[in-house]
Order: C-alpha cells, then sequence, then structure tokens
C-alpha cells in the first residue's frame, strides 16, 4: 500500500461511530478527550466549536472538520468562552438524548453529522501524529472537490435510507477520513509530512517499502529504486523523515507486524515471514523492543480493545 493508506490501516478499528443531529434554538455540548478521532460535518446551518485555549472556531454549511487525536471541545449555536462553556455546556450523551426528542423536523435550524474514528495509538505513522488538533476544512467554491462530492453522497444516504446503506454510511465515512487527510496535505505544504511525500526521492523511496516491507532491502537496492545515489537518498531521506532509510524499514515492518497481529488470525511465523523477518524469534525480539511486550500479548490486549470498541 502507500503511506498514506497503512498510516491510517495500522490505528483504524472497526466502523466509524456517527449520528446525524438537528437541533434549533440555544445550545452548548461538551465532548470530553477520548481514543479516537472526531469529526463533524454541517449540513445546515451553523455552529461553534471551541477546543481548550483555542478561539471559537465558525463552521458554516459544507464545512468539515477532523479533530485526530480526540481532543475535549465544545459545539454550541454560538461562540463561547471557556469560562462560558464550563457553566453552560451540557454532556454529549444528554445532548444527543435531548435533540432526539425534539419534533418537527422541518423547523430545525441546524443539522451537523458528527461521530468518531475508533483508532489504536499505540503506536501512530508520523503522519497521523502531525495533524494540528482540528483540522478544518471550509466549504470553498472548486476546493477539494472529492471531499465535496463525499459529503454530498453521505448527505444523500442519510435522506433516504435505500438498499445498502449500512454498508454504504460506514464505507463512506472511512472514505471522508482520508479525503480529510488529502485536503489536510494540500493546505499544509510546509508540513513534514506533505515535504515530506512531495519530495520525489523521499516519496520514491517510501512507495517502495510499503509497497514490499518483506522485500531484502538494502540501501543501495533502495536507491535504485529511487533513482539516485545511495548518498542522496541517506541525505534527503533522513534530513525529511527524521530516520534513515533502513531504520524506518525497520520500525516499519514492526508496526505493520502489530497491525497483522491484531487484524489477522495468523501465527507469528507467518506474520514474521509476511514483514521480512527470517523466523518468529527475530521478529519477536525486535517487537518486544519497540512496543516492551510480547507479541501474544499484544494480541491479546488487542482483542480485547476491538471487543470494547464493537461493544460502545
Amino acid at each position: 500500500m502507500d503511506v498514506v493508506s497503512d498510516a491510517i490501516s495500522a490505528v483504524h478499528l472497526g466502523h466509524p461511530r456517527f449520528h446525524r443531529l438537528r437541533t434549533s434554538g440555544s445550545w452548548c455540548a461538551r465532548l470530553d478527550p477520548y481514543d479516537g478521532a472526531g469529526f463533524y460535518v454541517v449540513l445546515k446551518g451553523h455552529c461553534w466549536l471551541l477546543t481548550d485555549g483555542s478561539a471559537p472556531l465558525p463552521l458554516g454549511v459544507g464545512d468539515a472538520v477532523l479533530l485526530p487525536h480526540g481532543t475535549g471541545h465544545v459545539i454550541a449555536d454560538l461562540p463561547v468562552d471557556a469560562a462560558a462553556a464550563k457553566k453552560k455546556a451540557v454532556p454529549f450523551e444528554q445532548w444527543l438524548v435531548e435533540t432526539a426528542s425534539q419534533t418537527q423536523p422541518d423547523s430545525y435550524e441546524t443539522e451537523v453529522l458528527c461521530g468518531k474514528y475508533w483508532l489504536d495509538c499505540s503506536r501512530m505513522h508520523p503522519l497521523m501524529a502531525e495533524l494540528p488538533e482540528v483540522v478544518h476544512l471550509p466549504s470553498r467554491v472548486g476546493s477539494h472537490l472529492e471531499l465535496r462530492a463525499a459529503i454530498d453522497l453521505l448527505a444523500g444516504e442519510l435522506d433516504e435510507m435505500r438498499p445498502g446503506s449500512c454498508v454504504a454510511l460506514p464505507s463512506l465515512l472511512d472514505l471522508l477520513l482520508v479525503y480529510i487527510i488529502r485536503a489536510w496535505m494540500t493546505e499544509a505544504p510546509s508540513g513534514t509530512w506533505p515535504r515530506v511525500l512531495g519530495d520525489p526521492v523521499a516519496a520514491a523511496a517510501l512507495r517502495a517499502l510499503h509497497s514490499d516491507p518483506a522485500a531484502p532491502w538494502s540501501n543501495d537496492r533502495l536507491a535504485a529504486a529511487a533513482g539516485v545515489s545511495r548518498p542522496t537518498l541517506a541525505r534527503r531521506f533522513t534530513t525529511l523523515v527524521g530516520r534513515p532509510p533502513m531504520a524506518y524499514l525497520t520500525w516499519w515492518r514492526v508496526i505493520r507486524a502489530a497491525t497483522l497481529l491484531r487484524d489477522t488470525p495468523d501465527t507469528l511465523a507467518t506474520i514474521a515471514g509476511r514483514v521480512g523477518y527470517g523466523s518468529p524469534y527475530a521478529l519477536s525480539h525486535a517487537f518486544q523492543r519497540e512496543f516492551g511486550t510480547t507479541p501474544g500479548r499484544y494480541r491479546a490486549q488487542a482483542a480485547k480493545r476491538s471487543a470494547d470498541v464493537e461493544t460502545n
């Protein structure tokens, strides 16, 4: 896979949870910090988002917001400061019950699609870790057409529950996450990973490593795949990514092994072969050095986390 796909897949758990909120009048809700990534898409009207230490952020129709690190926040009909939010905001779950009990849907002033992606943040790819506390993508004519199309498709599925909607909605929400991250990368050209993936040498090397992490890579072979000399690859890759190519590969192989332990029933021997280790022992040693636990214990803990996600 490519770097962005791998970075998302490494942390993504289960199906996203979502709600369609319709409300009017004065309202203010608080969501405490949590493990995962929250999102909002404004379908009608407007609202305001407030995180600790930031100014209230206005959100209008078509705006998309991602809170990739599960930051606690307040969402309200009007801008509020931290002091007012502390007094006025009700817990988010309570607000969900209150909005669900409202009648006369045609009179709703504000409609918001919101929810969360469940993430395993035990070893997050630096691309995901670099995402800011709030990714705000305002609706602008001609901007981020793929994201706008995904939002339109989501709104259409919500307006009319058609055959297959139970499959289509979670899939569209997963697509929304990909498009938001893509859009952020185009809006943050000075960020580390937008620069990494915009550099032809580093990007080519990463594509090669991520497409086949089990291959017998060496600095010489990777430099040939990137079309540059070994010193050029070492200098460009290390400067941009923050670690030498083979160190990155070793790290990524262990992260990939953790994903396979979490998501498949494959034996440790099978997983070792899939990520480029010659034996289960060699993988287990590298895994314990990175995660501080054995592959077997990690798998058991991951199974418990996944079960908790399914029941919440």
